[in-house]
């Protein structure tokens, strides 16, 4: 396998093996999916979300479980992961758009939950400065931003450490190192992670008044941020 030369051609590749490949190259990668149903406080009930670099569609399929009522909207790059998820939801009340980030025109009070599951960490230290406040704008007063991700950044001093425990777990599943040589120049091309506490600074001054952790182990998290 190796590395392309766009993240939409990236996950192209990689949508096939999807969910599989998560969890065998990413640590607690279940528990940081079903964090964004079962974290959600009891009494909060989305009538429409956006679902933000949506991949195959794993957590809309989650949340579809608990709120059916609800409106999804889908957004990636890829079309290929976009196509899993029209046949995946056929029939439900879910619109798959194909955009980078970048390229949409997020709507203002559109949404009361907006979800990124590992799409975050592909924006750098300016572009997540720059899409908080969009994120802000687009979600309706007492709308919720949750996240799942990877939040240290390169320039930590547990940086070194965390790579050679999370190669540690993907050679445990690919003994042959393949797959952890993709990973690491995929990682080393595309990936831009930031510590957490830095993008609750980051959060709280687009406007978010309650950022917290939901959960995490070490520095995979699942956080929450309230408008």
């Amino acid at each position: 396998m190796k590395v392309k030369d766009s993240i939409a051609a990236e996950f192209d590749q990689f949508s096939g093996n999807y969910t599989e490949d998560m969890t065998k190259c990413v640590p607690h990668y279940p528990k940081l999916l079903t964090c964004f149903s079962d974290c959600l406080p009891d009494d909060f009930s989305p009538d429409t979300v956006l679902d933000l670099g949506c991949g195959n569609g794993n957590v809309t399929a989650l949340l579809l479980n608990r709120f059916p009522h609800a409106h999804y909207t889908l957004l990636d790059a890829s079309p290929e992961m976009l196509a899993l998820c029209k046949q995946r939801f056929a029939g439900k009340n879910v619109t798959c758009i194909e955009r980078y980030f970048r390229d949409y025109d997020f709507p203002r009070c559109r949404f009361d939950l907006i979800t990124a599951s590992f799409s975050l960490h592909h924006l750098d230290s300016g572009e997540k400065q720059w899409i908080f406040p969009i994120l802000f704008d687009a979600l309706k007063p007492g709308g919720l931003l949750t996240c799942s991700d990877l939040m240290i950044s390169k320039q930590h001093d547990q940086y070194a450490t965390l790579c050679r425990e999370w190669r540690l777990f993907v050679d445990s599943h690919y003994p042959d190192g393949e797959k952890w040589k993709w990973l690491e120049e995929h990682h080393r091309i595309y990936d831009h992670p930031d510590d957490y506490e830095t993008q609750k600074r980051w959060l709280l001054r687009a406007g978010f008044r309650d950022v917290s952790i939901g959960w995490n182990d070490g520095f995979w998290m699942y956080f929450m941020a309230t408008k």
